[in-house]
């Protein structure tokens, strides 16, 4: 959070490929459903009977246009699906010997619905279509059993979806005593807003054992012991059951209500994609998604969902004209009008280099080494630019300028990184930032362009992406989402000019060049030597100006004692800034609801997040680097936009683009971990929810109004008022005794995070250790946290120095950041205790040489090679030396252990039965690929376990095996910043690996 003051310084997928389409949907394991039985195999000569909705479409006929599995497409536009019941159409095929199909609709006349270019992937039975969402139930069935004799009972169940989040929802019963309904069950309609329902017949029994789900392998179970629910009208929310209930429909008057159509929509084309952007639209219960629609006149029309106000249409056609019509709908189906129509004609293909590929693999297993890119290795001195503070900090005297590291010295080193086994990079933000000081990234201004201090040729931000995908490596963005430069956002909002430029001004400000546009590279020519202020300066008031008070001199002075005049720099307050972009206040309480919507510093211009105009700009240039292949991005400063703004466009929107680009398995593992900066040593900041870590990792609990700004503001009181006590948990990160279960995310936001708490308390690794612990139920899921030391802000205990506790105290602290919860990061330099104990950052105050955002490549020259993560076959010069550190040796075999070991990586953990002051054990198991890891670690200090799996034990760190019969395991103690690692020997595949590496001066 902290940063570098400045101030005076559409169709349907060929035939050929439709067999291999997978459906793009995250579907989570049920909680132990007993009652779920797996669906038989398809006979010889089985039949799929598929329900489509209508209901959203709009549509006067209804094709069905499929593929059985191996088998061929039938001829465009496919059968006539009948009339079912109200808002479903039907049809019956017969798929042979196949188990499936791939399956498009159409309307007959060129408009489609092929899930966003992937088809549909469908089975045998009963299947529904519905809004994308694919169910396995008869939409029309009746209401279930035969009473039989001895008169009939009936029972209305109604199921809460507010908390799931379910489009659909079945209902798998029986009644008492009777036999269960085939799974998934029969489908249940909606009610009203929040709520579906489902009458059956019970026949003579009065009570009925049922379990819901979404028709895709997501149940609802009551925790594994299926409800118990009477005759009469039951609810079901939160898997509290109410007998004898009142309709909580009632009440309430039937949605019949259309939103409002879309207004100003835009569409911009960019070589052969087209960026849609549109205001959003009004309802009297909220807007539930958007459907664009897309025509080009020769090739027909396509209709494609979306749920953020962004679309990006890629892969198009060159120099081709595209119009673009956009409908609102809300959660029962209104449809709204359709917008005006906007159009945009594409150019040509650019000639860029192909566009990368995320590695997609589970984020935990990846350790993560954490760069400044301008400080970390010069593989191109062309492109190092020292800025205008370059003499005054003291940095020409060291020949370091600011920007000095780029791309290509990265691409260079990328060896050396995987050469320490870090399988992860994450680099500081690469968009083209604007002001005096701006090594760091932080101040962005083209949100859209690349920083051209970083690139050169060869080595653009793609060929790093690609780079590193080749090395097995991924790449983590810093991505700011929360301000802009002192300059604005160009393509959003950029001031026509800044205060005056005198003759005490004119060696600091520029002169005003209408015909130099900034790009951080090129030399102003009227003044020759200037690369940032370019055209924005003005001795004349400009006209159209809005600052208040603009030219007039102020009280006070430089420290040069020039004169400062009114206007000379950013202010939220000067009416410089334009509310529809920029909020116009400062932050006065760190832990209020200001410190989400006010300026933190003159320097970092304010986004207004909650505006339309705003959301699309960032979207849309975000959209661009997941189109990269970039594998995740570091949020900056996300503590300072409201959560409901999070949880409504710009996490959705980025799950929305990577499933879109790459599908659903990239879109689960895309690793997004947030900045929420809490500088406290307690569980909640100073008992601020809206300001702790831990509560950006949830989805909201309710509904708050459409407008966004009116929803942050409901949104913090709501959660003030409840309170620390009323917060969600979970046991995602916890053993249940020695077993692994299957994590919920049914209520995770998108947004992992930074664990604070823990870099907070990393005095010493014990304090850390015992403070992450007393945090972990109240993140969706701990073992996602992103676990550091120190960084380019902060060491422990909010220092501004770099960590200084001694080597000892590193491998300590790295020994548990390698083996517990979470994923361990480690900023550049740290392996070999690069400037311990200076301070990290004093913006051009003193030369960067002697500060924690040193040049590092001086420890990197010469040749590297690593022929895999944690083995270097060839090193020279000062990085050989480097790599001959006893810190570099210890993450090089703590890397080597925890690749070996699932458990270290993915596992959950607990402390039940087990003494010790740093001593856990750890689990992971995966049926799909048969993984079952279990370990037993202490760090330092000796342990004793009780309680756990009779079996032999192999000890990762020294060989030693040990065969427990008693369930009890003692260990002595192995040494401050070694540890032990005992694993569980299951043989096979789970076999224990051993000892792994070569003993150090620390794990031995």
């Amino acid at each position: 959070m902290r940063r570098t003051p400045t101030r005076l310084l559409g169709r349907p997928l060929g035939a050929a490929l439709a067999a291999t389409v997978m459906l793009g949907l995250l579907t989570a394991v049920p909680e132990s459903p007993r009652t779920v039985e797996a669906a038989p195999a398809a006979a010889s000569g089985s039949t799929a009977t598929v329900f489509y909705y209508t209901k959203t479409k709009n549509w006067t006929a209804h094709r069905l246009h499929y593929a059985p599995d191996g088998g061929s497409w039938t001829t465009v536009p496919g059968v006539v699906m009948e009339a079912a019941c109200t808002d479903w159409v039907k049809q019956t095929v017969s798929l042979g010997s196949a188990a499936g199909m791939a399956a498009t609709f159409n309307n007959g006349s060129g408009v489609w619905d092929n899930n966003a270019g992937r088809n549909y992937a469908l089975g045998t039975g009963n299947i529904t279509v519905k809004d994308g969402v694919v169910a396995h139930s008869d939409p029309c069935a009746d209401t279930g059993t035969d009473p039989g004799p001895g008169g009939a009972h009936t029972a209305s169940v109604y199921y809460s979806t507010a908390t799931v989040g379910w489009t659909t929802v079945n209902l798998h019963y029986r009644p008492t005593g009777g036999a269960w309904t085939a799974v998934p069950g029969v489908g249940m309609e909606a009610a009203c807003t929040g709520w579906v329902k489902k009458s059956v017949d019970l026949g003579s029994a009065t009570t009925l054992q049922a379990a819901f789900n979404n028709g895709n392998g997501v149940w609802d179970n009551n925790n594994g012991s299926d409800y118990t629910l009477s005759e009469g009208l039951s609810t079901v929310k939160d898997r509290k059951v109410t007998s004898a209930a009142k309709d909580p429909c009632a009440a309430e008057t039937p949605d019949t209500e259309a939103p409002a159509a879309p207004a100003k929509v835009t569409a911009d084309a960019d070589g052969i994609a087209v960026v849609l952007t549109w205001d959003p639209s009004t309802d009297d219960r909220g807007v539930t998604k958007y459907q664009v629609t897309r025509t080009d006149g020769t090739r027909g029309t396509m209709v494609t969902d979306v749920g953020s106000t962004v679309f990006s249409d890629t892969g198009l056609e060159e120099r081709t004209a595209y119009t673009y019509t956009v409908r609102a709908l809300d959660a029962a189906g209104n449809v709204s009008a359709a917008s005006a129509a906007a159009t945009a004609t594409t150019g040509e293909k650019p000639a860029a280099p192909a566009s990368g590929k995320p590695l997609g693999t589970d984020p935990r297993k990846d350790p993560i080494y954490f760069v400044l890119t301008a400080r970390f290795e010069d593989g191109d001195t062309s492109n190092n630019r020292g800025g205008s503070q370059h003499t005054k900090s003291g940095n020409a005297a060291n020949n370091d300028p600011m920007f000095r590291g780029d791309f290509k010295g990265l691409v260079n080193k990328l060896d050396y990184i995987k050469g320490l086994g870090m399988s992860a990079v994450w680099i500081t933000p690469v968009v083209l930032n604007r002001s005096d000081y701006d090594y760091h990234g932080y101040h962005g201004y083209d949100f859209y362009e690349v920083d051209s201090r970083l690139e050169s040729a060869g080595a653009s931000y793609q060929d790093l992406i690609n780079a590193a995908h080749a090395k097995g490596m991924k790449i983590y963005q810093d991505v700011v989402y929360n301000h802009s430069s002192r300059w604005g956002a160009k393509g959003l909002f950029t001031p026509k000019a800044y205060g005056v430029r005198d003759t005490q001004w004119n060696w600091y400000y520029d002169e005003k060049n209408d015909g130099f546009e900034y790009d951080g590279l090129t030399v102003e020519p009227k003044s020759g030597k200037s690369y940032y202020n370019g055209d924005l300066w003005s001795t004349a008031e400009p006209s159209g100006n809005t600052c208040v008070n603009w030219g007039t001199p102020t009280q006070y002075t430089s420290p040069e004692g020039y004169r400062i005049y009114n206007c000379q720099w950013p202010s939220p307050t000067s009416g410089m800034f334009p509310k529809a972009y920029y909020h116009n206040c400062w932050i006065g309480n760190w832990e209020g609801e200001d410190s989400r919507s006010c300026w933190l510093h003159d320097d970092l211009a304010d986004f207004n997040t909650e505006s339309t105009p705003v959301q699309n700009y960032l979207i849309g240039a975000y959209n661009k680097y997941i189109d990269m292949g970039v594998d995740g991005f570091r949020v900056d400063t996300a503590v300072h936009i409201p959560r409901t703004t999070w949880n409504r466009r710009f996490l959705p929107a980025i799950q929305e683009r990577v499933t879109q680009r790459f599908g659903a398995g990239a879109a689960k593992n895309f690793f997004v971990f947030g900045e929420v900066a809490a500088f406290v040593n307690d569980k909640w900041n100073r008992g601020s929810v809206n300001h702790s870590a831990q509560f950006y990792t949830w989805k909201e609990r309710k509904e708050y109004s459409a407008d966004d700004g009116k929803a942050a503001l409901e949104m913090y009181d709501y959660e003030q008022q409840q309170g620390t006590g009323s917060q969600p948990t979970s046991t995602n990160a916890f053993l249940n005794g020695n077993t692994y279960h299957a994590p919920d995310h049914s209520k995770f936001s998108g947004m992992n995070v930074i664990d604070m708490r823990m870099h907070m308390n990393f005095g010493d690794a014990g304090n850390a250790y015992s403070n992450g612990k007393d945090s972990d139920d109240s993140y969706n899921d701990a073992t996602y946290n992103v676990v550091y030391v120190d960084s380019h802000d902060y060491g422990p205990n909010k220092s501004s120095e770099r960590y200084a506790g001694g080597t000892d105290a590193w491998a300590e602290n790295m020994s548990l950041m390698w083996t517990f919860r979470g994923i361990p990061t480690l900023y550049y330099g740290s392996e070999i205790e690069f400037r311990a104990g200076k301070k990290i950052d004093c913006g051009p105050g003193c030369p960067l040489e002697t500060t924690g955002r040193a040049y590092f490549g001086g420890h990197l020259a010469g040749d590297v090679k690593a022929s895999d993560f944690s083995k270097v076959s060839s090193a020279t010069g000062a990085v050989a030396d480097t790599l001959a550190k006893p810190l570099v040796k210890h993450v090089q075999r703590l890397n080597e252990i925890r690749r070996a070991v699932p458990a270290l990586q993915m596992g959950q953990y607990s402390t039940e039965g087990i003494s010790g002051s740093m001593a856990y054990k750890r689990r992971y198991t995966d049926a799909a690929s048969g993984t079952d890891s279990f370990a037993l670690v202490t760090v330092s200090g000796g342990a004793t376990y009780t309680g756990i799996p009779n079996g032999t034990y192999k000890d990762a760190v020294t060989g030693d095996t040990r065969v427990v019969t008693g369930g009890t395991l003692a260990v002595p103690a192995p040494g401050k910043g070694n540890l032990r690692v005992y694993v569980l020997d299951l043989g096979g595949r789970n076999a224990a690996p051993g000892k792994i590496g070569t003993a150090g001066a620390y794990l031995k």
